[in-house]
């Protein structure tokens, strides 16, 4: 690990401040949970390494509350996922980010992982996060413009096509997923961003935030009566894996139809993505078993295997599957809202 020092502010505002003098700190990060960045510079995945970890942690109080005000439910960006997956209201209302956050990692992690700490997490691809920067990959800084996964094993990467110059990896946050699918806002220290905009695969980046804008609120909208939403997950170990494909659906019925519906999909592409396929087939009809099949095989119109190498150097047996898997998790998402 490279060396570094430690800022503790006591504000957004110094937090913010400190991340935007780069002449006197150098690069600074914000440091949440932590549970993502540490094991990044422990294993020097990056080439550029910061010079001070900006430790929001010491304004947590300020920043790790649940509540509803004026019907919008609001998360504190430092709200961990044990919080929000165990809370009464998210539970009873929002039972998709509830589901989503506890589908998180270990225990262990979500006692330690933060909302905005999961939605910003950097994209999932073993070349772009290999230790010591092994596969100088085109996210990359000084990147040779190349993705690796194209002729590699790419079992685990986008089946909707590369972005951001050719990049096949994929957003592997869980409550992504969620909050999309409920529309929700996220608030930082300089405005607002509707959560459909937010994300933006751009270098190492997963984010729109400016280097010295901070995540400070999650706030997800009411949602009408008659409204169930529900989070699947696919991973090879439930416990502690990330996504190979995960989903969220919200489903509002008037008359035993569907009147309404937001279902969303990530680990599927360089964004979590709307099904918007899905919505448009499942619309009018029931919820029943050949409907939400239906509403499976629309949500990955337009899906595409990468091609399984031919070079004979790997064990990869391409990424075909996850277009069934996420045909299977729309289904079941949608199910469970019945």
């Amino acid at each position: 690990m490279k060396p570094f020092t430690v800022e503790t502010p006591e504000t957004i505002d110094e937090a913010a401040a400190i991340l935007a003098d780069t002449e006197k700190y150098g690069y600074a990060v914000v440091l949440a949970g932590g549970t993502e960045l540490m094991p990044s510079l422990k294993s020097m995945r990056s080439p550029k390494s910061p010079d001070v970890l900006v430790n929001l942690k010491t304004i947590s109080k300020d920043l790790s509350y649940i509540k509803e005000d004026g019907g919008v439910l609001k998360i504190g960006a430092l709200a961990t996922l044990t919080q929000i997956a165990k809370d009464s209201i998210i539970s009873a209302k929002y039972a998709a980010l509830a589901q989503a956050a506890k589908a998180v990692a270990s225990p262990e992690l979500r006692n330690m992982g933060t909302i905005g700490g999961n939605i910003c997490q950097r994209l999932q691809c073993w070349y772009f996060c290999a230790d010591c920067n092994l596969f100088n990959c085109l996210r990359k800084e000084k990147g040779e413009r190349i993705c690796y996964a194209v002729d590699g094993d790419n079992r685990y990467h986008s089946i909707f096509g590369p972005a951001g110059g050719g990049c096949y990896a994929v957003n592997p946050s869980d409550t992504a997923a969620a909050l999309l699918a409920f529309k929700a806002v996220v608030v930082t220290n300089k405005g607002t961003h509707d959560i459909g905009k937010f994300f933006d695969a751009d270098g190492e980046k997963t984010t729109v935030l400016d280097d010295d804008e901070i995540v400070t609120e999650i706030q997800v909208p009411s949602l009408p009566s008659n409204t169930k939403s529900a989070f699947k997950k696919f991973a090879l170990r439930k416990s502690f894996d990330f996504p190979i494909v995960n989903c969220a659906a919200v489903i509002t019925k008037d008359s035993g139809n569907v009147s309404a519906a937001s279902i969303a999909l990530n680990a599927v592409y360089n964004l979590p993505r709307k099904a918007t396929g899905a919505e448009d087939a499942i619309i009018g009809k029931a919820i029943n078993d050949a409907n939400a099949e239906a509403a499976g095989v629309a949500a990955v119109v337009g899906a595409t295997a990468m091609s399984v190498p031919a070079n004979g150097k790997t064990t990869c047996t391409g990424n075909k599957y996850m277009i069934q898997i996420a045909k299977v998790m729309v289904k079941r998402a949608i199910k469970e809202c019945a």
